[in-house]
């Protein structure tokens, strides 16, 4: 068995590796074995008998912690297996605080260690009180608002309109009983967002073909629940344009990108975020969109698993409430499925999903026949190079097919067929000369293959 999350191999035993046990106790627990090289097979200790008192006394001399050290035997070797519970408590190893991440191991600071000091403690940043807060420091005008968007959607009872400020305040957990206002009721209902953090700001930026090449910016510095609303109405108006097509005599005018995904994927980035660290960005490019939020998912969920059925694990318990009441969001975990066939439906490639720089993206492109979206499909070079022919010129036919890539009409013929059986391209007449290929319509409706046809080459 490979290491993992939990699974840690030493050859042998060296006190640094109690660094390793405390990044462990920080996290979900786990298991490392001394005697065992980096595939798992053994290789032994020596000094066993040594090792099986010395671990149990160091762990708790320098960690405060009591392992379970067993003494295990395979293939006439021995070897040693430490079992590490998850702590309830933060664990240091000479005042450092470690964390187990997938298969490595953290120093954590900052903020990474004042979350795990928050989570130790069944504290999270978003229900901290804020010195010194008071009721104008809200602006009425948008509890109203989440007042009358709950009501419609008859998540909060009829009376609640008629309760005033702490009292509403503190139905909705974002107050104490003793006049205390949360991070989150600041963050959501505040004035300024300043009076609780300089970075909980939503920045947004035109950019050309690189991330150095900055056309122009706006920030967004609205109270969060009006925030969605403000980014959207911004990015129809000064980043994003609307492509003309008709439907017999109706003039149509969608977004480049399906609204209903933006406006969920934006949701997710203000409600998921982690408020004490950096700002929120969306970038928009020619060819695609990127939003990226500080803090990644949390350890329930994977980033494989999120177009899957899941369970919704809001870091921000309090602020999530709000928008689901106010009915931004559902409550299933569907908003990743509900971005990406919004996506599909709209001809689009689905979006990219992935964890990075403590963060998590999302990436909308606007082409589903670009080389990178091609690429997925598990292609010959030619059939790619034939796409992009088509995209430039407008169609292909057979006999341009075999001149381009200099091949005999039955390859030409089979690589057609292909395309047309992945439904990439669509035939234009039956026979002849006047049969041609195009792109499939709408244009773009291609997505995450199905498989590979049989007889090409797997990537």
């Amino acid at each position: 068995m490979p290491e993992q999350q939990n699974i840690e191999y030493k050859t042998s035993w060296r006190d640094e590796y109690l660094k390793w046990i405390c990044g462990f106790a920080n996290a979900q627990g786990g298991r490392i074995f001394i005697g065992l090289d980096d595939t798992g097979a053994v290789v032994g200790v020596e000094d066993y008998r040594k090792l099986m008192d010395e671990i149990p006394n160091k762990t708790v001399n320098h960690l405060g912690l009591v392992v379970d050290v067993n003494l295990r035997e395979r293939e006439q070797h021995y070897y040693i297996e430490i079992i590490v519970p998850v702590s309830t408590v933060p664990i240091a190893y000479h005042g450092v605080y470690h964390y187990r991440s997938g298969s490595t191991k953290q120093e954590l600071k900052g903020i990474a260690l004042q979350n795990l000091l928050l989570k130790k403690i069944g504290k999270k940043w978003e229900e901290l009180p804020v010195e010194g807060a008071t009721l104008e420091d809200f602006d009425r005008e948008t509890i109203d608002a989440f007042l009358q968007k709950a009501r419609v959607k008859e998540r909060i009872p009829a009376d609640a309109v008629t309760l005033d400020t702490m009292s509403l305040l503190q139905k909705l957990e974002l107050a104490t009983s003793s006049g205390e206002f949360s991070h989150a009721a600041l963050l959501l209902f505040g004035k300024s967002l300043g009076r609780v953090s300089i970075t909980a700001s939503f920045k947004i930026g035109r950019f050309g073909k690189s991330n150095h090449d900055l056309l122009f910016h706006d920030m967004i510095e609205t109270n969060i629940f009006s925030m969605a609303d403000s980014v959207l109405e911004l990015l129809k108006r000064k980043y994003l344009i609307r492509p003309i097509s008709y439907e017999g005599l109706q003039r149509l005018e969608p977004l480049e990108y399906p609204e209903m995904a933006l406006r969920e994927a934006i949701c997710n980035a203000i409600i998921h975020r982690d408020y004490a660290s950096t700002y929120t960005f969306l970038r928009v490019f020619d060819d695609r969109l990127h939003i990226w939020n500080p803090g990644n998912l949390p350890e329930e969920l994977k980033v494989e698993a999120l177009k899957e059925n899941h369970s919704s694990y809001p870091r921000n318990r309090n602020i999530a409430n709000v928008f689901y009441k106010a009915g931004y969001i559902e409550s299933w975990g569907r908003g990743i499925n509900k971005i990406v066939e919004a996506c599909v439906e709209a001809g689009l490639p689905e979006p990219r999903m992935v964890e990075e720089q403590g963060g998590f993206s999302i990436v909308f492109y606007k082409d589903a026949y670009s080389l990178e979206n091609l690429r997925k499909f598990n292609l010959e070079e030619r059939q790619i190079k034939a796409l992009l022919f088509i995209k430039e010129h407008g169609q292909i036919s057979n006999k341009q097919y075999q001149g381009y890539f200099s091949v005999s009409k039955r390859t030409a013929t089979s690589d057609l067929q292909i395309l047309l059986l992945k439904q990439l391209i669509e035939k234009v007449g039956s026979t002849g000369r006047g049969t041609f290929y195009i792109l499939s319509k709408p244009n773009g409706a291609i997505n995450t293959p199905k498989g590979a046809i049989k007889g090409q080459n797997r990537r």
